[in-house]
């Protein structure tokens, strides 16, 4: 018969024992589900694409990405940045959209998709930039460059400098067209960054928005490379791209029930598998998040005293269009806080910082935008003070 100490010691073993035999299978059970759930989360949303990102526009979040930060050829989405430069000088008044651009024999020695240029011929800026957005236009994106900046040399240097004042680290370009070149190239992430920064300007959104166009009178006609934009409406914005270095290539952008995407897509095997490709990508975007508009762009927020001014108060709006995107499902909960002064100095300065706009969640701030003046406020006369106080005014 075992002692009482024996005994307690066999019953201590037994349970070890059982414990290994009953927690060890559940240990392992959980590694397994583990993997499954990292296995099911890649098969979620597959694609040929090389390097492929999905980006919320409204704050550049990534909702997916394969190979983000992979450097790529790029082919004719490089015209992308060209735009960007040519549309921000349009836009600064550098230049206008009725200006003449004359094309050097330097632009109508470019291969590749063009529009033809004689060395002399002249068109209309906006006609260059439509068959640069169109078209493709080597030959118009070398005429471009060198009426933006003198030479093409020049244009890429800026094309460059844009990049780095963007923060791109894995973008580079050695011209203006994306014609194969040693040392030009991009990322997916880096070209949703670009793309984000050109639809701030609504010049680059009507441009490649175009479907078809017809150039010199009729006698030449422009259709754009990107067909989303008929095989899938929600797509209003992009640039295609195709060399047998970078093989297909789409950089998008499209809205649907206010949330705006943009798909970029590098290094698809065959053709059309671009357009395949950002659509998968569109859809699952769309399926799966939702944007919630917690202020629209210039929309009053609150109202602040004005202090000597013709008028008592000014709107504080927001200065940009404020939205959340989240996954569905987890769309509620969002608040606002409003900070302002409660009173500023007159002049103001209609677009004038005046204070912020800030989202949270959970306690947690997940957004902030700036709110402005929304009206120009003067500086009042002695003589207007002094009615002001005899009214009773402040």
């Amino acid at each position: 018969m075992l002692s009482k100490k024996t005994a307690v010691w066999a019953a201590l073993v037994l349970i070890c024992v059982l414990g290994v035999s009953i927690f060890a299978p559940s240990v392992g059970a959980a590694q397994e589900q583990g993997a499954a759930k990292e296995e099911s989360s890649k098969a979620v949303l597959e694609t040929t694409a090389e390097s492929a990102v999905i980006m919320e526009a409204h704050n550049g979040k990534v909702l997916f990405a394969k190979e983000p930060d992979k450097e790529l050829p790029m082919a004719s989405v490089t015209k992308i940045m060209t735009l960007l430069l040519a549309v921000e000088a349009v836009e600064q008044g550098k230049f206008k959209l009725t200006d003449r651009v004359v094309a050097s024999e330097n632009a109508w020695e470019m291969g590749g998709s063009q529009i033809y240029l004689e060395p002399g011929e002249e068109m209309s800026l906006e006609e260059i930039l439509l068959a640069v957005a169109v078209g493709s236009a080597n030959d118009a994106s070398v005429a471009l460059a060198e009426h933006i900046a003198g030479t093409e040399e020049a244009f890429v240097e800026a094309m460059n400098r844009r990049a780095q004042e963007l923060g791109l680290r894995h973008t580079r370009f050695a011209n203006c067209t994306g014609l194969p070149a040693q040392g030009h190239y991009t990322s997916s992430y880096d070209m949703a960054v670009i793309m984000r920064e050109c639809l701030k300007h609504p010049l680059f959104k009507k441009l490649s928005s175009v479907y078809e166009y017809d150039l010199r009178g009729g006698k030449f006609k422009l259709w754009n490379t990107n067909k989303l934009l008929k095989w899938y409406p929600v797509v209003d914005a992009g640039k295609t791209g195709w060399t047998n270095e970078a093989r297909y290539c789409l950089a998008s952008s499209g809205e649907k029930d206010g949330l705006r995407l943009i798909v970029v897509v590098l290094g698809t095997p065959e053709p059309n598998s671009h357009f395949r490709e950002s659509i998968k990508l569109y859809r699952y975007g769309f399926a799966r998040y939702k944007a919630i508009v917690m202020a629209e762009k210039g929309a009053p927020v609150k109202t602040v005293k004005v202090a000597k001014g013709v008028t008592g108060q000014v709107e504080a709006v927001a200065a940009e269009k404020v939205v959340v995107v989240a996954p569905k499902g987890e769309d509620k909960g969002f608040s606002a806080k409003i900070e302002l002064p409660e009173q500023v100095s007159a002049p103001v300065a209609k677009g004038q910082l005046l204070g912020t706009y800030r989202v949270f969640k959970d306690g947690q701030e997940v957004q902030s935008a700036p709110l402005v003046a929304g009206t120009d406020v003067p500086k009042a006369t002695l003589w207007q003070q002094i009615n002001k106080v005899f009214r009773g005014g402040s």
